[in-house]
């Protein structure tokens, strides 16, 4: 979940909550030089830093550039985790669509056939809405990110700094955008909303008698051995080797810096509250584009897209956003944004080269220039075999 969702910025989602101006940068360590180039410019733009991981044929590099910690200027680390916010939704849509393939579920099934009554109110009709629906963002659900009050209450500053610890329940996101009208009929059109993957993640409770969060670690964390990934529910804190996370907490790109590191993810649910780091998240992508998550039917619905108006070469899957990027590759993956941490998580379609990145701010840095550069940069040459 963020508050700007996009796979390298193309897809603009509520409003934009904010960081810092620009941070003293450290060297850049390892990397392919174009994409070290564009994270950078993002630092010299003011992303406090970034950190990120690629793996090709030509091996694996990771490379740090900015800073982790705006008081201290201790360095970001190859070793970061941080929370991903709308990756989570990849993850998501994989459980589900697991479910299918055990025949415990159909993706035609309607929200009601699950969730009785949840959808209800002001046009809303649970009964009209299927699963595929809510994972394709046809449904027409509101975005209950972008609903004002929500807004005001838990993105920015006073809202923020006073209900940061408070625990939102799934059912009170849902009635929140109970109480707006649909943005459309279900299947007529296209809205990112976050509102579709917290009702997804009820379904998968629903259909397993269990969380979704236990579904992700026994089905995806485990067998894929995803060591920095977690599901922190209303834990506070980011587990293990992290830099601090900054916001402007402002629908503006100026005025003071905060330190929003420590925050209840409750508030972005089974829409965007999981923490991994970039080995992590390229582990994953590369297993579930190769078919070692899903069958080939359900990875065949899972990249079954849709198109965005006035967004030409970006189409969305199941939770999977598919970009053709300027040099004509294709890239398959998803971004997200939480307070304070903007992550792009992208692979080729055979899963033969992946990225991951994250900046450690949420108002600035150009994330579509750092995927430009590594996959439609020059390449090194290949090493020698004499």
């Amino acid at each position: 979940m963020r508050v700007r969702t996009a796979l390298v910025g193309a897809t603009a989602v509520a409003v934009a909550v904010t960081l810092a101006g620009p941070a003293a940068a450290a060297p850049a360590r390892g990397g392919h030089t174009p994409a070290r180039q564009a994270m950078k410019a993002a630092v010299h733009d003011g992303v406090p830093g970034v950190t990120a991981t690629a793996e090709d044929r030509h091996g694996t590099w990771s490379a740090t550039t900015g800073v982790g910690d705006l008081r201290t200027g201790a360095p970001r680390s190859t070793a970061d985790r941080y929370r991903v916010g709308s990756i989570t939704k990849t993850f998501i849509s994989t459980v589900l669509l697991q479910l299918e393939a055990e025949g415990r579920l159909s993706l035609d099934d309607t929200v009601d056939t699950w969730l009785p009554g949840l959808v209800r109110g002001n046009g809303n009709d649970g009964t009209r809405i299927t699963v595929r629906q809510l994972l394709n963002h046809t449904s027409g659900i509101f975005n209950y990110t972008a609903d004002e009050d929500f807004i005001g209450t838990h993105f920015l500053k006073e809202g923020f700094l006073r209900h940061r610890y408070d625990t939102v329940t799934p059912r009170q996101i849902v009635a929140v955008a109970m109480s707006h009208r649909p943005d459309f009929a279900p299947g007529t059109s296209w809205n990112y909303s976050n509102t579709n993957y917290v009702v997804a993640g009820m379904v998968i409770e629903k259909v397993t008698g269990h969380s979704y969060a236990s579904q992700i670690r026994e089905r995806i964390i485990k067998p894929l051995h995803l060591h920095a990934t977690s599901l922190p529910g209303t834990g506070m804190k980011v587990p293990g080797p992290h830099s601090r996370a900054y916001s402007k907490l402002a629908e503006t790109t100026t005025g003071p810096t905060y330190d929003v590191t420590a925050l209840n993810p409750s508030m972005a649910s089974s829409a965007g509250e999981m923490i991994s780091d970039s080995a992590d998240l390229n582990r994953f992508y590369t297993a579930l584009l190769r078919g070692r998550l899903l069958p080939r039917e359900q990875l065949g619905e899972m990249r079954s897209t849709v198109g965005i108006d006035g967004v030409p070469d970006v189409r969305y899957g199941l939770g999977l956003l598919e970009q053709k990027l300027s040099c004509g590759i294709r890239v398959w993956g998803h971004d997200g944004g939480i307070h304070g941490s903007s992550s792009v998580a992208v692979t080729t379609a055979d899963g033969r080269h992946s990225l991951a990145f994250n900046f450690n701010g949420d108002w600035t840095g150009n994330a579509e220039a750092v995927v430009e550069a590594e996959f439609c940069g020059p390449r090194p040459a290949a090493p020698s075999r004499s």
